[in-house]
């Protein structure tokens, strides 16, 4: 397992990260054990967020005490100063610690700058002088934005989603954050959950100087990622054929499940249902075709256009078009005409 020095932070650690976004699903029992587990197992680098309900009090319950043998990173969605001071002093406290290696503003929609009227980046160097924060840190879904990022010099590192579904231009983000001298974290590794081989991932991830975040909830998919630690995942021929075929069947329009879009006005499952298509054929099918499921599915005939979902998606989609797409999919396979 190679280690990934992150930009010009002087944060050294191995490529193979946790996100801690999913251990808001289980107790905090659970979640100690994981996480516990994960550092034992070779993981030093652990990213959550204030908006991931309970996950913060999760890391402060689990590593209690040991502060210095790991990096934490948190995020703030604040837009005001005043709610930015409320989320960071609430972060700390839940995280037990008086400091965080990398403080994000989250799913940032613009390039926040000095001087921009926000007062936000301003906030930022003020928790940097305080102590409160070593190093300031962004996160977008928006390639546009992600760019500007990059070119303002202002931030010490992006975190951006990338798999083995990236295309051209965010390669070539991924590659101007190493000549600016920032730190790349690769959220969504797995693309929402639609790749299902580590081994593909994880060799992919390797190409580049790029931290990943492999967002866990069950201890067989943390034994999965704690694995390369005993064995490298190298880019084979076999691999990047591989890569090539998912890359076929899955690059264009799919949703990623970040759930950004929620809730729905007449309270469709946006997040789900607008990927059934993809999860009906590499999931276990027998789950997404029972008579709850089917009810799901059967609720986007009452999508009223209301353009919510499509205005808050961070990718662009046309979710309501998606929606009705993977309702007709779905209506083929319960019909037996279309074979999964």
């Amino acid at each position: 397992m190679k280690n990934i020095v992150l930009g010009n932070t002087g944060i050294v650690t191995p490529q193979n990260a946790f996100g801690a976004l999913p251990v808001q699903r289980v107790d905090m029992a659970t979640a100690v054990k994981l996480l516990r587990k994960a550092y034992e197992g070779g993981m030093t680098f652990f990213d959550t967020a204030r908006a991931y309900s309970d996950s913060e009090e999760k890391l402060g319950e689990a590593f209690d005490g040991m502060r210095d043998k790991i990096y934490i990173a948190s995020k703030t969605q604040a837009k005001t100063p005043e709610v930015f001071w409320q989320h960071l002093d609430t972060t700390l406290k839940n995280l037990r610690t008086d400091y965080l290696d990398i403080y994000q503003l989250h799913c940032a929609s613009q390039c926040y700058k000095p001087g921009d009227g926000t007062g936000m980046y301003e906030a930022m160097l003020e928790a940097k002088k305080q102590g409160k924060i070593r190093h300031i840190g962004i996160t977008a879904h928006l390639i546009g934005v992600a760019e500007e990022i990059v070119e303002s010099g202002l931030y010490e590192t992006l975190q951006f989603p990338f798999s083995y579904l990236a295309n051209e231009r965010e390669i070539a983000l991924v590659e101007a954050t190493e000549k600016a001298g920032m730190g790349f974290i690769a959220m969504k590794g797995l693309a929402g959950g639609l790749l299902t081989d580590s081994n593909a991932c994880m060799a992919f991830m390797s190409q580049y100087n790029a931290l990943p975040i492999w967002g866990i909830q069950r201890e067989e998919e943390l034994d999965e990622w704690l694995s390369f630690f005993e064995k490298d995942a190298v880019m084979t021929d076999e691999i990047k054929a591989f890569i090539e075929e998912e890359r076929k069947s899955l690059m264009g329009d799919f949703c990623r499940g970040c759930g950004y879009c929620m809730p729905c006005t007449v309270g469709i499952q946006i997040n789900n249902c607008a990927r059934m298509s993809q999860l009906i054929r590499r999931s276990p099918s027998k789950n997404f075709l029972s008579e709850e499921w089917q009810q799901n599915m059967l609720n986007i005939e009452n999508c009223v256009d209301c353009g919510l979902c499509k205005s808050k998606c961070p990718y662009g989609l046309d979710t309501p078009n998606l929606l009705r797409k993977n309702l007709a999919d779905y209506k083929e396979i319960l019909s037996g005409k279309t074979k999964i």
